[in-house]
């Protein structure tokens, strides 16, 4: 997209240097978790536990793609923000839950450490490692942040991981106890369900609510807000995982499945009409933009229906790639998420919270523009002939 040419002229370091080094880091952390897990429950267990988990992932992947359709977030980022999930993450809350765990022994009683690592530690550490990422998004890589919706999208792709590299020990767990399951034992069967068909949502539930509270304050000239609404989602998050784990650890079946379905399922439906909400006023902010750009002769007026309308920019995408292939469509795809790039910038200028960056950021994108809709004009030409 156009993130390489934006940052063309940024240090090789940060380039080149330091994405290397993160991504050594997150495998390091991946072998580590790797080597503890298998070490727990064994590698048979382990295998059984990775394909189980492989399962859930998929749907709820692409069900944070399918919201993230009016400017794509960098691939890196998305893949980047998994890995952080699965890895990173994963590590640091598997060290400190270990520890309260060690502690609440010590000092509640052996055997009460699980609890209070499930509804104390879990919810508070788990959740801040996980936001961290999100937090690390918005303050270094601002232009890549633009509101609500890039919050849900960077807090699902985390939380995903997260949950993926969960499942894996959870899944492996039962089979080492109780096997594929049968009438007398759960089994992975049963912890399949329970976590893969029943709860795929419930971690990117959790930190969904870090990525509104961050994306509200990306959204607003309010110092008190741009603190506030990050902590408070914060809280929330902490809270919903406390009463979730809670309502495992320490009810019984009819409690868990008070809270799934009094709280968890409504609040579910509550995000989806949000990210439903919030995809209507990206549709707006950037039909209301297409005018001036048609004016300043950026775009053509022909392209104005097409390009604020997602199944119209879909088919010309796909009449593109079906005439001239995935590059012509890449082409037209790149073309399509600079002028929502450009839109959602006037959009925060106009409102104020561009920042003094705002006037150049907006020449590098007016620049992009224009390269990205030579290269859709011709790939769009060459597919109609």
């Amino acid at each position: 997209m156009s993130d390489a040419k934006l940052h063309r002229h940024t240090p090789r370091r940060l380039t080149v240097l330091l994405p290397v080094l993160a991504l050594l880091a997150l495998a390091a952390c991946g072998l580590v978790l790797l080597a503890i897990s298998t070490a727990r429950v064994g590698l048979a267990a382990e295998l059984v536990g990775v394909g189980a988990a492989l399962l859930p992932v998929g749907p709820v992947v692409a069900a944070f793609l399918w919201v993230d359709r009016w400017e794509p977030e960098p691939a890196r980022l998305l893949w980047t923000a998994f890995a952080w999930g699965a890895c990173g993450a994963t590590i640091t809350a598997l060290l400190i839950n270990n520890t309260a765990e060690a502690v609440g022994d010590l000092v509640l009683g052996e055997g009460q450490g699980d609890k209070l690592s499930a509804i104390v530690s879990a919810p508070i550490f788990e959740e801040a490692a996980k936001g961290v990422f999100l937090l690390g998004i918005y303050l270094f890589l601002r232009s890549e942040f633009d509101g609500v919706v890039d919050g849900i999208v960077y807090a699902g792709f985390t939380a995903a991981g997260f949950a993926f590299t969960e499942n894996i020990y959870y899944f492996g767990r039962a089979f080492s106890d109780y096997g594929i399951g049968d009438s007398s034992s759960p089994g992975v069967v049963a912890a399949f369900i329970l976590r893969g068909v029943f709860s795929p949502f419930t971690h990117p539930l959790f930190t969904v609510m870090i990525g509104i509270g961050i994306g509200l304050a990306a959204r607003t000239a309010s110092t008190k807000v741009r603190v506030l609404a990050p902590l408070g989602g914060y809280l929330v998050a902490v809270a919903l995982h406390a009463a979730w784990n809670a309502s495992a650890t320490l009810g019984s079946a009819s409690t868990f499945f008070a809270v799934y379905f009094i709280v968890m399922v409504p609040l579910f439906g509550a995000v989806v009409w949000l990210i439903s909400w919030h995809r209507k006023r990206e549709q707006g902010v950037i039909a209301a933009a297409l005018p001036a750009m048609v004016e300043s002769g950026w775009i053509l007026p022909a392209e104005v229906e097409p390009l604020a309308d997602l199944d119209a920019r879909r088919h010309w995408r796909r009449r593109v790639r079906k005439r001239r292939g995935r590059a012509a469509a890449a082409a037209v795809e790149e073309y399509q998420a600079s002028v929502s790039e450009l839109a959602f910038l006037w959009h925060a200028m106009a409102v104020g919270t561009a920042g003094p960056q705002g006037p150049a950021h907006e020449t590098k994108l007016i620049a992009v523009l224009r390269e990205s809709r030579r290269a859709a004009a011709a790939a769009s030409r060459e597919a109609t002939t």
